[in-house]
């Protein structure tokens, strides 16, 4: 079976991973955990969210986040952007990357941003025309892109096609996410299968969360057809709060594992990445929801 040589991960903890967390997490936490990630040669962090701060309090300090970490050479720091307001809030704080975000359901875009999916993309349509004029780059996300929380399995030909006007629009990449961890290999496969007949195999990307159990088993299976970027969380951090039960993403020492293992470069330290989630973990108080996490820590404590 031929993989790719080289795989991206995109590391979207303090970002996904954090912004549902009810206890307020400071500042100065979150700047330490991205510039842990970058210390483990983590290439993309999604790093903060320019959201209402009235809707994802815990995002409030997405400018303070942004100046005060230690941008590495050859490390992107995306953050999401919903509208125009916030596209400027992110300007002004110099970043590089941006990412926004559609629904491949109905009902989770109304129920998640308020608005039917095409008008999702016509508001984000002058948001990546105000950043291709200003050199930024944009990566688009579709939501729900496996199963809905609200409609259940969805199907993949509605993934596609906003993959394909998302691309039309000027996103360099389209990320497909699983956001209630509900997929399954065959259903990634048949995403993927359905996607690239309208969009090119390497402008895609894969985001599983890990609530069934079958994330690493969807990375192998998309891998397997030519996928290069995976997101994924440290510490396993993150989850869906319109899905009762949702776990985080899938972890991102549990895919480097899984890569390492199969002779796949990604330029991450496994061992600075540990370390990275068991900073976060002790501030939030729990333990990591990593296997690989788990089994190594109690390795060394027995």
């Amino acid at each position: 079976m031929a993989y790719p040589s080289f795989v991206k991960i995109v590391d979207v903890g303090p970002r996904d991973g954090l912004q549902n967390e009810k206890a307020h997490i400071s500042t100065g936490d979150k700047v330490a955990l991205i510039d842990k990630l970058s210390d483990a040669g983590v290439s993309s962090i999604e790093a903060t969210a320019f959201v209402s701060p009235k809707w994802v309090p815990q995002m409030a300090d997405h400018a303070d986040v942004m100046r005060r970490i230690r941008r590495r050479k050859g490390t992107t720091y995306p953050v999401l952007v919903p509208n125009l307001k916030g596209y400027e809030g992110a300007r002004n704080a110099n970043v590089e990357e941006i990412a926004v975000f559609a629904a491949a359901s109905e009902s989770f875009s109304k129920k998640n941003i308020n608005c039917s999916i095409a008008e999702s993309l016509q508001r984000f349509r002058p948001v990546v025309e105000a950043a291709l004029r200003d050199d930024i780059a944009v990566r688009g996300y579709i939501s729900c892109a496996l199963g809905c929380p609200f409609e259940g399995e969805v199907a993949a030909s509605a993934s596609a096609n906003i993959a394909q006007q998302l691309i039309e629009m000027g996103c360099y990449e389209v990320c497909l996410a699983d956001t209630i961890g509900t997929g399954t290999p065959g259903a990634a496969r048949t995403l993927i299968d359905t996607t690239s007949q309208l969009v090119p195999t390497d402008k895609l990307a894969a985001h599983f969360h890990d609530t069934y159990g079958q994330a690493l088993a969807n990375i192998l299976a998309v891998l397997e057809q030519g996928i290069s970027v995976i997101d994924s969380a440290v510490a396993g951090l993150g989850g869906c709060p319109y899905a009762k039960g949702a776990t985080g993403n899938v972890a991102t020492e549990d895919v480097l594992y899984m890569l390492n293992g199969l002779n796949i470069e990604t330029g991450i330290d496994m061992e600075q990445l540990l370390a990275a989630g068991w900073f976060i973990s002790d501030v939030l108080g729990r333990a990591p929801n990593s296997r690989v996490s788990t089994a190594i820590r109690n390795k060394r404590a027995a």
